[in-house]
């Protein structure tokens, strides 16, 4: 029988957190509970995208001690490999651990790098899902990105989230809105992937990513064509999201 992703122990520590943060800002957030022992030990999960840039600084500037796990699927865009050293340089990043495949299970697998074209499922698990798992493995929580107005099942992300009872899940920006988003971007002078000009609101992986025309859901270019809308690092009871887009009807 599945665990039940709102009992046990990390679940108690979550609804503690969010009880106590509950009118907390997202600076305040990260302020303390980063130090919270509720919390335990934390990295960041970046992908260095079209908004990671917010979170980054947030934490450079709150607590610069923070890991900050990257995953490099080999298949991300130049651009964003030119971006995430960019930003490290200029935020002063000093833990960035990058995180890749095992090369003896892509070989195995993916041999000629074609598996996204025949399930975009495994090649995320292959390139993404296992290698951060490892990687999370030595930390209570991670932090991530996500918020409410991003939709497709996120309108209800909480500050704290707790992951099949496994470890804490932290969104610092979950009541962010994208003028927000903007808004903290220009008054900290910081600087925009250079995809997002040429019409890239949400980048993943260059073979699963398009641009996203006048009018479309942000996220509309990720899987286009597919009714995946999650690489399957952020889970629901347990089990990776996989809600359908409604524009795929």
């Amino acid at each position: 029988m599945p665990r039940d992703l709102h009992t046990g122990p990390v679940a108690e520590r979550v609804a503690a957190l969010n009880a106590r943060y509950r009118h907390h800002s997202a600076t305040a957030v990260l302020e303390h509970a980063l130090k919270d022992h509720d919390l335990g030990r934390v990295a960041l999960v970046s992908s260095f995208g079209a908004e990671s840039v917010v979170l980054l600084h947030l934490v450079s500037v709150i607590a610069p001690e923070t890991p900050v796990l990257f995953v490099d699927t080999r298949m991300l865009f130049r651009e964003t490999l030119d971006y995430q050293r960019e930003v490290a340089e200029r935020l002063n990043l000093c833990d960035i651990r990058t995180i890749r495949a095992n090369p003896g299970r892509v070989s195995f697998e993916d041999p000629d790098g074609t598996l996204h074209r025949f399930s975009t499922d495994a090649c995320c698990n292959l390139r993404k899902v296992e290698p951060l798992e490892r990687a999370l493995a030595g930390f209570d929580g991670w932090i991530t990105g996500r918020k409410r107005f991003q939709g497709n099942g996120r309108e209800t992300v909480d500050f704290f989230e707790s992951e099949a009872d496994i470890r804490i899940k932290v969104n610092p920006l979950a009541h962010w809105g994208r003028e927000d988003i903007a808004e903290y971007m220009l008054n900290n002078n910081l600087p925009r992937h250079p995809l997002v000009a040429k019409g890239y609101p949400s980048i993943g992986c260059a073979p699963c990513t398009s641009p996203v025309m006048p009018g479309e859901d942000p996220r509309a270019g990720r899987w286009r064509g597919q009714t995946k809308t999650e690489c399957g690092i952020h889970f629901i009871h347990g089990k990776a999201v996989r809600l359908q887009k409604e524009n795929s009807l």
